[in-house]
């Protein structure tokens, strides 16, 4: 897959809602639970079953590293993200005997229009340099052809981020989240 070019944005299906949670419509909410986890897990049940019954095909579900901490001002775009990684590894489980692979893509903030539509071009996270979208497809696609059940894609920074967020306490993801997050945190 090609670089992305300085100062070329790539676009993605992703949603999001940022801000505070009471003050978010519930229809824009609904829209990331709906693209998020209903569309996954019919899509998955349609192609699972075919998958399982030849017996081979590998599929790429994209969570996300947010899905590892608490989503002060995301709080149902990361709780969505979570679902997805927890569905992803389960199913790749149960069906680990037959010749199908599921593979959880977890990527960090990535350069897409994600965070304008979002509504976050003025948050901290909104406005920081982000992840070439090329390069975590790129990480993405190898690690699903070669049946791995999970990748953090994206930059050393990413991995970094992901892993120090193993180690630290829910309480103290959701306080830097917020940092990150929060409206009007890029001033």
């Amino acid at each position: 897959m090609g670089a992305t070019r300085v100062g070329e944005r790539r676009d993605n299906a992703g949603v999001g809602q940022g801000g505070a949670f009471v003050d978010i419509d519930v229809d824009d909410e609904q829209d990331v639970i709906d693209l998020n986890v209903t569309s996954t897990v019919r899509l998955a049940k349609h192609v699972l079953r075919d998958m399982v019954s030849r017996g081979e095909g590998r599929v790429l579900v994209t969570s996300s590293i947010a899905a590892t901490m608490p989503g002060t001002y995301q709080a149902v775009y990361n709780a969505s993200k979570s679902f997805l990684r927890s569905f992803a590894q389960a199913l790749g489980t149960e069906i680990a005997d037959s010749g199908v692979t599921v593979t959880a893509l977890m990527p960090g903030p990535t350069e897409t229009e994600f965070f304008h539509r979002a509504d976050m071009d003025d948050t901290r996270v909104g406005a920081s340099d982000k992840d070439d979208p090329a390069q975590v497809a790129e990480q993405g696609v190898e690690a699903m052809l070669s049946g791995r059940a999970k990748i953090v894609a994206g930059s050393v920074g990413t991995k970094a981020q992901a892993a120090t967020g193993t180690v630290l306490p829910d309480g103290v993801k959701a306080r830097l989240h917020r940092r990150m997050a929060e409206p009007g945190s890029a001033r």
